[in-house]
């Protein structure tokens, strides 16, 4: 029984480090800036998709002071995310898990400026999902 547990010990960290390193932001090239428009209902609606060590799009651009609906559905997947978007000189405060179903974030950004959001997880000592290019911009105008 002892050998099998040397097997086991040696080979579940090597599956663990070779399954965190799979996929990514490199593998997702990201595209021009998404500029959000107004609805008819006077709200900005943004849908984005976060994954593999991603946001889709990763740089959003939507005008000061009219609301902003943003849509994020996790891609199918084993590995936990969430999202921060942090600028309460903004108006802008999101911190949330993220999980298999959307998940709908509602703010008003008072303040122009460019403001990241990121995935704030991290596996144990591996790089951070931010430090592995779950990252974007905010982009807030007048």
């Amino acid at each position: 029984m002892s050998a099998m547990k040397g097997i086991l010990y040696s080979v579940i960290p090597v599956a663990l480090a070779t399954f965190c390193a799979a996929g990514s932001a490199g593998t997702h090239a990201q595209g021009e800036p998404y500029r959000a428009s107004v609805d008819s209902d006077g709200v900005q609606r943004v849908q984005m998709v976060g994954g593999d060590y991603f946001f889709k799009p990763n740089h959003i651009i939507v005008k000061a002071n009219v609301p902003v609906e943003l849509t994020v559905q996790l891609e199918p997947g084993v590995v936990p995310h969430s999202l921060v978007l942090e600028a309460p000189e903004a108006g802008l405060s999101v911190n949330q898990d993220l999980g298999r179903e959307a998940r709908k974030f509602t703010f008003t950004a008072k303040t122009a400026g460019k403001y990241p959001f990121y995935c704030r997880n991290r596996l144990l000592f591996f790089k951070s999902h931010r430090d592995r290019g779950m990252e974007g911009t905010l982009e807030v105008v007048e």
